[in-house]
């Protein structure tokens, strides 16, 4: 029997959101790579730059297997997995964060 398609969309929604999240992720590390003034540490802004990018491919291809986990779950009318996701965003943001505040006051 197949899932309500109401759930299925939304899923499907879900995945969506995540590809955008990750974009922003690769915009930002491609922003940070060409506009960001040189920081101190020798290589810094590329790390950052690549850092960003590398999350942004992450969050997609995680954003993809929970959808086809979810995906399963559905079909299977078992509960939905628990994912990790959420915290790997979280935890880049603030990264993320804490950069440019220490780099926004080492120039100043």
């Amino acid at each position: 029997m197949d899932p309500d398609p109401r759930f299925v969309l939304a899923n499907e929604r879900t995945l969506l959101a995540w590809v955008r999240t990750s974009l922003a992720f690769i915009a930002g590390g491609l922003a940070v790579g060409s506009l960001l003034p040189r920081l101190s540490v020798p290589g810094g802004r590329r790390a950052v730059a690549i850092a960003l990018v590398l999350a942004g491919a992450s969050v997609a291809v995680g954003g993809y297997l929970r959808w086809r986990n979810n995906e399963a779950a559905l079909r299977a009318d078992r509960p939905l997995p628990r994912t990790r996701l959420p915290l790997l965003v979280t935890g880049v943001v603030v990264l993320a964060a804490i950069v440019a505040t220490l780099t926004s006051l080492a120039a100043s």
